[in-house]
């Protein structure tokens, strides 16, 4: 196996190559209007550092969200144009269990929650009994309305979104991953396909309309 892993759905921009047993090279820039940009020249020094072409990689992974509308794109649409090119399988697995793995790694066990910024005064969340285990759908909420949930109120809390709002996510362990690693992304989804179970199809988790929107009543300017 040479697995691909590639993100963009957090304002981390990051790649990473995993043989199945270890990542063998990772890169990752933290630009939140960059994503389209940074992406490729990402992948390009991430093979290099392996020492591995493109065309050995035999499986891709992508996080597919939750997350903002164009930077989530980003990575859907280099991954598939990739899988299209390579005619390798293209997997598709949420961010938050990227970041829940990352934090294991930290030394959270569990239970906690994992929140990223959704803007407009929001996070993207879920909760985890442990860095492998989500036990909530991923969901959006406003950060005040997660203080009184049950099962969620007072859990640790790791992701830009939990620093983002630290009166309702009061627990915020030292030292825990901010963004997206790819590396994390690819390892968990490395062990799932190594057990055998099945991953998401590569399609844009969202859990809300894009910020852009077309005018209710805008002018026509073309000939009738």
């Amino acid at each position: 196996m040479l697995l691909l892993a590639l993100d963009t759905a957090t304002p981390a921009v990051t790649v990473a190559l995993h043989d199945g047993a270890e990542v063998l090279a990772e890169t990752a820039e933290v630009d939140a209007r960059r994503h389209g940009e940074l992406l490729l020249p990402a992948v390009h020094r991430t093979l290099e550092t392996a020492g591995v072409e493109l065309g050995a990689v035999t499986e891709i992974v992508v996080g597919v969200g939750p997350g903002p509308y164009t930077g989530l794109r980003v990575g859907l649409v280099t991954a598939g144009t990739f899988g299209a090119a390579l005619n390798v399988p293209v997997h598709g697995l949420c961010t938050l269990d990227g970041i829940a793995y990352a934090a294991g790694r930290a030394g959270l066990t569990g239970p906690f929650v994992v929140a990223t910024d959704a803007r407009r005064k929001e996070v993207y969340w879920a909760r985890y009994d442990d860095p492998l285990t989500r036990v909530t759908d991923p969901a959006v909420d406003h950060p005040a309305d997660l203080t009184e949930r049950p099962g969620v109120a007072g859990l640790p809390a790791v992701g830009a979104g939990a620093l983002l709002y630290p009166d309702a996510f009061a627990h915020v362990p030292p030292g825990m991953p901010e963004h997206q690693s790819a590396g994390a992304l690819a390892s968990v989804a490395a062990g799932k396909l190594a057990r055998g179970e099945e991953l998401l199809p590569d399609r844009p988790l969202y859990l809300r309309r894009p910020d852009a929107q077309v005018p209710a009543n805008y002018k026509v300017v073309t000939p009738k």
